[in-house]
């Protein structure tokens, strides 16, 4: 056994120990008092199944979930026999037999094995066998700070659209997934790289030695074993993943400073449009204390009147027929903050109820200054709608500002109705019978699905600009704006194509049906203030 002791780089247990080691199954050395035990040992084919055949039945597929996860498991065999498995090398499996006699104590190699499995156990994750936490920041610790022209690297990964598995599939289907992440981290690790299960879908690896490029090389082949998919119980799972890298010490030379720095890359990576990787720059930094600044200022920015609305003319058969609000907000510091970056932070910190509500409110108030047939048009975030009492919210502006309800027109965008479907319906129909109009927002950038279509009473179909830019010379534009106008018109439903910029663009639209054009053509969003002189000034302004 002297060659397996120096390959192992330490010797084997004591003599009368019984310890056995076997690369890919097949025996390669063991103790001498387990070859006394079992002669079996002696022979050149001795397999894993030819010494522990109790293995072979109901506990092969431990051995297998060691091999390939590297976490140790203790089981037992027989009344007085116990065997502790556990991964020497990546392809080298360990069997320590320990016979458990009544009365006397443990001896002492049993209790330092119990107490080395017990180690293991507080420092790897159960399910995948990495290191944990708790180990992760151990080794974080140990090799910060890196010091006289050394590097390390930091990678935060998180897995993207793990959701969806775990309420769809269950969370045994989770788990599976969530296996299948470790061995595919361990895949692409190169010596010295080590893979950590942080929480959750959350993992981490560290790379000594890693420079920049290095760094970089690696992630993306993380980021690249994430596009296949997971096959879990013949259903095949599409889970990406984002990575975060820091490079220390450029980045940070404490276990802190250097999270935080993968953490803002990680960030930034998922708001890049996640499944890539991302290295931290100071550049992210700023931008996220601006994003957080923002925040905090959008807490007090109702309350100190910095949120103001501009109205954009919708037209139908070359004349005005109302305007649509947009929400503006106007920084003491930061200037007009663009609607697509503080919504979202409403929604998120629980704003956008008040903030809707206020817009709706002063919308149906401007409308009263308008000639009676103009309509508003107000957006609807999914915040809003979710929130309980919409309708009896509506119900009071309404009165509140005189307003009739066939002037005003709410519009939603399909992210709406992927929740709580009957209740959506419910609130739907309750507008319709109040008489306020509902409009389908941005149709065709989303979901899309014709069962929105068939079951919600909409009476406006907006086409998104994205579609509406090319639609004079783009074959695949023409085809899907035709298609979206004839099904509309076959439903009962009035069409409204949005960023309308091109006179060519509108002779289009009207040739294939389209009833009501929006966009830069028309006019420009204005202040409440201007629309009056909008309106003298106007061709298309009608009384």
């Amino acid at each position: 056994m002297t060659d397996f002791d120096a390959a192992f780089g330490s010797p084997l247990r004591e003599a009368d120990e019984l310890i056995s080691f076997y690369e890919n199954t097949r025996l390669i050395g063991c103790s001498a008092a387990l070859g006394q035990k079992y002669q079996i040992a002696a022979s050149s084919q001795a397999t894993v199944w030819s010494v522990y055949p109790e293995l072979s039945s109901s506990h092969k597929l431990i051995v297998e979930s060691v091999l390939s996860t590297g976490f140790p498991r203790s089981i037992d065999i027989a009344s007085s026999r116990k065997l502790f498995i556990f991964r020497a090398e990546p392809a080298v499996l360990g069997i320590f037999e320990m016979e458990e006699a009544a009365g006397p104590p443990l001896s002492s190699n049993s209790e330092r094995n119990e107490r080395d499995l017990l180690r293991h156990q507080a420092m790897h994750d159960v399910l995948t066998g990495l290191p944990n936490r708790r180990q992760f920041s151990d080794d974080l610790d140990a090799r910060l700070p890196v010091e006289g022209g050394e590097s390390l690297a930091l990678m935060q990964i998180d897995l993207d659209d793990f959701k969806p598995v775990n309420d769809t599939l269950g969370h045994g289907a989770g788990d599976l997934v969530l296996q299948g992440t470790a061995e595919r981290l361990q895949a692409v690790l190169g010596e010295g790289d080590v893979a950590y299960r942080l929480a959750g879908d959350e993992f981490a690896v560290i790379q000594r030695g890693g420079w920049p490029m290095e760094a970089e090389r690696l992630a993306e082949l993380i980021v690249n074993a994430f596009k296949e998919p997971f096959t879990v119980e013949g259903i095949d799972v599409f889970v990406g993943a984002s990575v975060g890298i820091a490079i220390a010490p450029e980045d940070g030379n404490g276990g802190e400073q250097l999270m935080k720095a993968a953490d803002i890359a990680l960030y930034a990576a998922k708001n890049d449009g996640r499944g890539r990787a991302r290295s931290f720059n100071r550049s992210m930094l700023i931008m996220l204390e601006q994003r957080e600044m923002l925040r905090r200022s959008l807490r007090v920015a109702l309350q100190e009147r910095q949120f103001f609305l501009e109205y954009q003319p919708v037209i139908e058969a070359d004349a005005i027929i109302g305007f649509e609000a947009l929400l503006r907000w106007q920084h003491p510091y930061a200037g007009i903050v663009p609607p697509g970056l503080f919504i979202p932070m409403a929604e998120a910190d629980g704003l956008m109820g008040e903030i809707g509500e206020w817009v709706l409110e002063q919308a149906c108030r401007q409308a009263m200054t308008w000639p009676e047939h103009f309509t508003v048009a107000v957006n609807l975030s999914p915040a809003e709608f979710l929130r309980k009492g919409l309708t009896d919210r509506v119900a009071h502006i309404l009165d509140s500002a005189g307003l009739s309800p066939e002037r005003l027109e709410l519009e939603i965008t399909e992210s709406v109705l992927l929740e709580r479907t009957v209740n959506n319906l419910d609130t739907l129909h309750t507008l319709e019978v109040l008489g306020v109009r509902i409009s389908l927002d941005d149709f065709g950038t989303q979901y899309s699905s014709l069962a929105y279509l068939k079951n919600f009473p909409f009476d406006t179909i907006k086409i998104d600009r994205y579609f509406i830019k090319d639609v004079e010379t783009d074959d695949k534009s023409q085809s899907i704006v035709r298609a979206v106008i004839a099904l509309a018109h076959g439903l009962g439903m009035r069409v409204t194509a949005e960023g309308v910029e091109t006179a060519a663009q509108a002779d289009w639209l009207r040739r294939r049906g389209c009833d009501r054009l929006q966009g830069h053509l028309f006019g420009e969003a204005m202040p409440a203030e201007e629309i009056e002189a909008f309106l003298q000034q106007s061709s298309m302004a009608t009384q």
